[in-house]
């Protein structure tokens, strides 16, 4: 017997109330939008707690889930607002919060258990080994990684299919270059900060290769509305679009198209009115189908421009009225000398009102066809009636503005019941974190190979080599020996057999970037190290990530130096005070559309400004570093931390030049940044 497939959601955007209605009316199952404060859409109109419980009510009257978003890093002194608003929003009747910050998962588990919780696209899961972590930590669903194929999101939903968890999959709007949760690109070069939602855009702005070829971080739209099927048969639980900045058309026709796919089969009509509502000259499939390359990016023309406007009519229409797709059971009871009842079902709430007593009919008595008709009149609702049952008396007459009273009455009352989330506050508070701080302070030296480590190696605590160039390390006696793993891109064997290796080697523990490689870490026996790639952002993240077992952290690359000096935890910090900010990490290669095989070691992007950064790959992606070092050197006493020295393309004697220039305290000697230890980010 063939098992039966459950349809996955239609996820559509809102960023305010107008979105709200064209996504409802246009056949969304769910909707996520975000309140004013702690999402990554900050700049959309959003929603404050009186339109936030309006909203909610609009879309459980009408059988449409509501998703918070908080999916953005929370400092600590935003922490206890975040978190009573996550509250608020469960009282209020919210179905789900989406969330991208360690520690507010960790204290929304705890205290409000409840509430469903889902790991955000922030949070780079991008393989299954992520999913029996976030499980443990209380997460239902995971959003995955956009740039997942579909050999990888199958592999995903089996594995989230044992754990009872679920898969929430972008299939349509913009794609961010640079793996979510791992860009700083906006923070560097603009100081609003993609991780704290508030991305400029950097991406589209024109960066240029080696070769000539121009706007190489800006890809096209993603568009999954011809896989819909293949999704259906993996399991995915939902289909999410992209877009609260977008405007409500927009929303109105990616909505429909998906509502129709899900259903059955989408016309090419509204494929066609999909393509110009927006998009960048077309969509791609790329990453699902895994055919990265050129035909992969694309910017947005006039022509784009002008079809957008040709089909705003047509949606505004789409969405004009209420969307009829809640069926409910009328019974109407019309006997002789007792009142007339009216009682209304959705097969979980049932009301039931009474009206006047009917009289005998002179002419023309009342027939069930009559009543069906009348009662059936839900037009302005978003209810049509499944089921009738008339149970009538002979020969009886009764006023049909009166029945009508009584069908809006029951509706009324059904409205108000649907909306009614019964949800009792309980004590939702939380103890601050008391731990005390370490006063950390050592070097831990990053370089690329062993043979570009400083010979000399004194006042370093730790030496930390890529897995893939971890050789045993006999110039580092009595130090800490660490292989740093990659951001993407290694996982299963080829890490266990690497981890193996290193600790072969000597090394006893290793640096973790993405929470899909932590229980491999762990089952090798060496020590857990919490890499810049975990995003720890506040005393509350790493509270989380000590309760799994790690002992250091390098800490949020844009933290300042008052946060990292109010930090809170009994782990070892690390913060980066030399070395190039890594400021995107990609799996479409921005200077190599003909492969690898035929691409150089040192390549470079140059913005308009003409300024150059570098680009180096390593596990078949890309990582795009800023143009200048971060320079902290001169200004150590401030760093309550060990302080990481962070080597790339720096040869054996420039590393040492400048341990040792870090050891003397002494300023830059070369361009440099100070990065957001100062200045931070929006």
């Amino acid at each position: 017997m063939t098992e039966k497939i459950n349809l996955p959601e239609v996820l559509s955007p809102v960023g305010n109330e107008e979105m709200l209605i064209s996504a409802v009316r246009a056949g969304a199952d769910a909707v996520y939008l975000g309140a004013k404060d702690f999402n990554a859409r900050r700049n959309a109109d959003n929603f404050d707690l009186i339109s936030l419980k309006n909203a909610i009510d609009y879309c459980h009257i009408r059988s449409v889930k509501v998703y918070l978003t908080l999916n953005i890093l929370i400092s600590d002194n935003e922490i206890e607002l975040a978190y009573n608003l996550a509250k608020e929003a469960y009282l209020l009747g919210i179905d789900g919060v989406i969330i991208a910050d360690l520690g507010l998962i960790k204290l929304l588990h705890k205290n409000i258990p409840d509430l469903t919780l889902h790991a955000s696209t922030q949070m780079t899961v991008y393989h299954k080994d992520s999913l029996k972590v976030l499980k443990e930590m209380g997460i239902k669903r995971v959003v995955a990684a956009r740039e997942m194929n579909k050999f990888e999101l199958k592999e995903l939903c089996d594995e989230a299919k044992k754990l009872d968890m679920e898969i929430e999959v972008f299939v349509h709007g913009a794609l961010c270059m640079c793996l979510s949760g791992q860009c700083l690109m906006s923070a560097v070069l603009g100081g609003r900060s993609g991780n704290r939602g508030l991305c400029a855009g950097p991406c589209r702005l024109p960066f240029n290769d080696d070769f000539g070829f121009e706007n190489v971080l800006s890809l096209k739209d993603l568009s999954l509305l011809d896989y819909v099927d293949e999704l259906k048969e993996m399991g995915v639980s939902s289909l999410k679009i992209e877009g609260r900045m977008k405007r409500s058309e927009y929303v109105a026709a990616a909505t429909n198209a998906f509502r129709t796919a899900v259903d059955g089969h989408t016309p090419e009509e509204i494929k066609k009115c999909l393509e110009n509502v927006f998009s960048r000259s077309g969509f791609t499939d790329g990453y699902y189908n895994d055919k990265l390359g050129q035909s992969m990016f694309g910017v947005r023309t006039k022509d784009d421009t002008a079809l957008s406007k040709e089909v705003y009519p047509l949606l505004h229409s789409l969405v004009r009225h209420e969307r009829q797709s809640v069926p409910i059971k009328i019974k109407a009871e019309i006997l002789e000398n007792e009142p007339v009842i009216i009682t209304v079902t959705d097969g979980k709430n049932t009301v039931t009102v009474t009206g006047e007593i009917p009289e005998k009919a002179i002419n023309k008595p009342l027939t069930e066809e009559i009543l069906t008709e009348q009662l059936g009149k839900l037009g302005s609702t978003p209810y049509y009636a499944s089921e009738t049952e008339i149970v009538l008396g002979e020969n009886l007459t009764l006023r049909l503005s009166a029945l009508n009273a009584l069908r809006r009455s029951a509706i009324e009352l059904l409205d108000q019941k649907r909306k009614d989330t019964q949800r009792v506050a309980k004590n939702f508070s939380f103890d601050l974190p008391e731990k005390t701080r370490k006063n950390s302070h050592g070097f831990w030296v990053r370089a690329e190979k062993e043979e570009l480590l400083p010979e000399n190696l004194n006042g370093v605590g730790a030496v930390i080599l890529p897995i893939e160039n971890a050789t045993n390390l006999k110039s580092a006696e009595n130090i800490l020996k660490i292989v740093e793993l990659p951001k993407a891109n290694l996982t299963g064997e080829a890490l266990n057999r690497l981890l193996l290796k290193a600790k072969e080697s000597g090394f006893t523990h290793a640096l973790i970037q993405n929470t899909s490689q932590i229980n491999a870490v762990k089952e090798t026996g060496l020590g857990l190290i919490a890499g810049c790639g975990l995003n720890l952002y506040s005393s509350y993240s790493l509270s989380a990530i000590e309760e799994m077992g790690f002992r250091s952290a390098v800490l949020s690359y844009e933290m300042t130096d008052t946060q990292i000096e109010k930090v809170k935890t009994s782990l070892d910090t690390i913060v980066l005070g030399y070395g190039r900010l890594p400021l995107m990490i990609t799996k479409n290669c921005p200077v190599s559309f003909s492969g690898c095989k035929d691409c150089k070691k040192d390549r470079k992007i140059t913005d308009r400004k003409g300024i150059s950064f570098p680009v180096r790959c390593r596990f078949s992606y890309s990582e795009i570093y800023g143009d200048r070092p971060v320079w902290l050197g001169d200004k150590l006493s401030l760093i309550n931390s060990n302080v990481l020295l962070y080597f790339t393309d720096e040869s054996k004697e420039r590393a040492e030049k400048v341990l040792d220039m870090y050891r003397k305290n002494e300023k830059a000697d070369i361009p440099f940044t100070r990065g957001m230890f100062f200045k931070g980010v929006e």
